[in-house]
């Protein structure tokens, strides 16, 4: 018997990615003033939106995704790495991480997903509902009978926009 639809979080629920949070948001807000724009103070997440308003977002994606990139390359798996090798129904991942970032650490871990939805797949983000969304609607899927399984406030806040309900990783 098929068991509903799963969609889950990347970091913090199926792998842990090694990556270095401030050399990437270091790396990206220098890349940011060699372009003479003020990074300021603002965390990773708010460099991203400062990319987006200035039209760098692509410039954000291949700094910071590199550092995902090779993160992803040895990312441990987590305990629900075994669960989604497990699932006998459609699964997905949708993060908050760039896509590359997401296929090569399921692949390092033989990790099969009917859909991959990174922060660089679609038009926006999570805590936006559109990438959960798309996920669901690649797997074929609706909301209705899906859970998205992550470790975040925003992976909650994501699967309450969806209408999809949620799961904390244990």
């Amino acid at each position: 018997m098929q068991r509903d639809p799963v969609v889950y979080d990347l970091d913090g629920t199926l792998v842990s990615l090694p990556v270095d949070w401030g050399a990437a948001r270091d790396d990206f807000a220098a890349d940011l003033r060699g372009l003479g724009v003020d990074p300021g103070d603002r965390d990773l997440w708010g460099l991203l939106e400062l990319a987006e308003t200035a039209g760098y977002r692509d410039r954000f994606e291949a700094v910071v995704g590199e550092h995902e990139r090779e993160a992803a390359r040895e990312a441990p798996a987590l305990a629900l790495a075994d669960e989604l090798r497990a699932h006998d129904g459609p699964a997905g991942v949708c993060s908050l991480n760039s896509e590359a970032a997401c296929r090569i650490a399921l692949d390092r871990h033989g990790l099969d997903a009917d859909a991959v939805v990174g922060r660089d797949s679609v038009g926006s983000y999570k805590p936006d509902p559109e990438p959960l969304r798309a996920t669901l609607s690649a797997m074929g899927v609706d909301g209705e009978t899906a859970v998205f399984v992550g470790d975040s406030e925003r992976d909650r806040v994501t699967a309450d926009r969806a209408g999809v309900r949620f799961r904390w990783v244990e």
